[in-house]
């Protein structure tokens, strides 16, 4: 493309993924002082006074905020489609912490994961989850904010029942006919370990797309970062490199998806390994995305 990627999608990067090890609010500074980011996605805070710092760094950057849940779930080990039915509350709870907690630093949705299943009980369990998201989508709503589920693997590393592309659709659809504030986030690291390809994924999910990651996986079982690790791009043993990235974006292009007055959400998902300095990973990836984007 000749255009700027900034044209068509507003890019950004996930803190706690760029910056593991760092300070968070030096990490939010240095993406804030980085022009190529157009937005940033956070977590939870657990101290209140940085979270109002970190909200007056964001204020004066011009960035927009997203919100990942998902944290929020994993690290208290929280399931949406709990069968018991005070797990899935606690859940819940949790999840509307979060859209407070997403509001107060000026994002306009948040994102969560759903819970692991089991085979026997899979259609319970969905209809749990149908439970849980139709509360935080409508606590959402009275704040005038989205919610995205993000599409994850379903017999690998998280092992969520969203899932393969096609349950994610059905569970996008049924979600969908009540409530208008719920879109899917799909994520090019995950393709991999979905055993699903770009144009699948992208192409079943269509209508209900709200925003996107990239990144990449490894899913050669035994090698290092198998699973849901998100190492570099041209990592060893990995599935997702230039070439893969370039096929996203055309498929992206092909369907409709490069929206220069409303431009959709596109963050880097990618973390470095082991000691691997952070800020050479960072510019690996924008090296990546810049090549790839170049050849579309």
């Amino acid at each position: 493309m000749k255009e700027s990627i900034h044209k068509y999608f507003t890019v950004g990067t996930i803190q706690w993924m760029s910056h593991p090890r760092k300070d968070v609010l030096q990490s939010i500074r240095e993406i804030a002082c980085d022009d190529f980011f157009d937005a940033i996605e956070l977590t939870s805070f657990t101290d209140g006074a940085v979270r109002e710092q970190a909200k007056r760094v964001l204020e004066q950057s011009h960035l927009r905020v997203c919100f990942g849940a998902q944290p929020c779930l994993l690290n208290a080990k929280l399931n949406p489609n709990d069968l018991d039915e005070d797990g899935r509350k606690k859940a819940e709870d949790r999840l509307l912490s979060a859209v407070d907690e997403a509001e107060c630093l000026g994002a306009k949705a948040i994102a969560f994961l759903a819970g692991k299943w089991s085979e026997e009980a899979k259609e319970r369990e969905y209809a749990q989850l149908l439970k849980t998201t139709k509360a935080v989508c409508d606590y959402a709503a009275g704040k005038g904010m989205g919610v995205n589920m993000e599409v994850f693997d379903f017999d690998m590393a998280k092992a969520a029942l969203i899932g393969p592309a096609p349950l994610a659709a059905r569970f996008a659809g049924d979600m969908r006919c009540i409530s208008n504030n719920f879109g899917l986030m799909v994520d090019l690291s995950h393709f991999p370990t979905t055993y699903e390809t770009s144009e699948f994924v992208i192409r079943t999910l269509r209508p209900y797309i709200t925003h996107f990651h990239i990144g990449n996986a490894v899913v050669r079982e035994g090698k290092p970062a198998y699973g849901d690790e998100h190492p570099r791009f041209g990592f060893p043993d990995s599935a997702n490199d230039t070439p893969e990235l370039v096929d996203f974006f055309r498929i992206l292009k092909e369907e409709g998806f490069f929206r220069e007055d409303n431009p959709y959400m596109l963050s880097f998902e990618v973390k470095p390994w082991g000691d691997e300095d952070p800020d050479i990973i960072l510019a690996n990836t924008k090296r990546v995305i810049n090549r790839a984007w170049a050849l579309v």
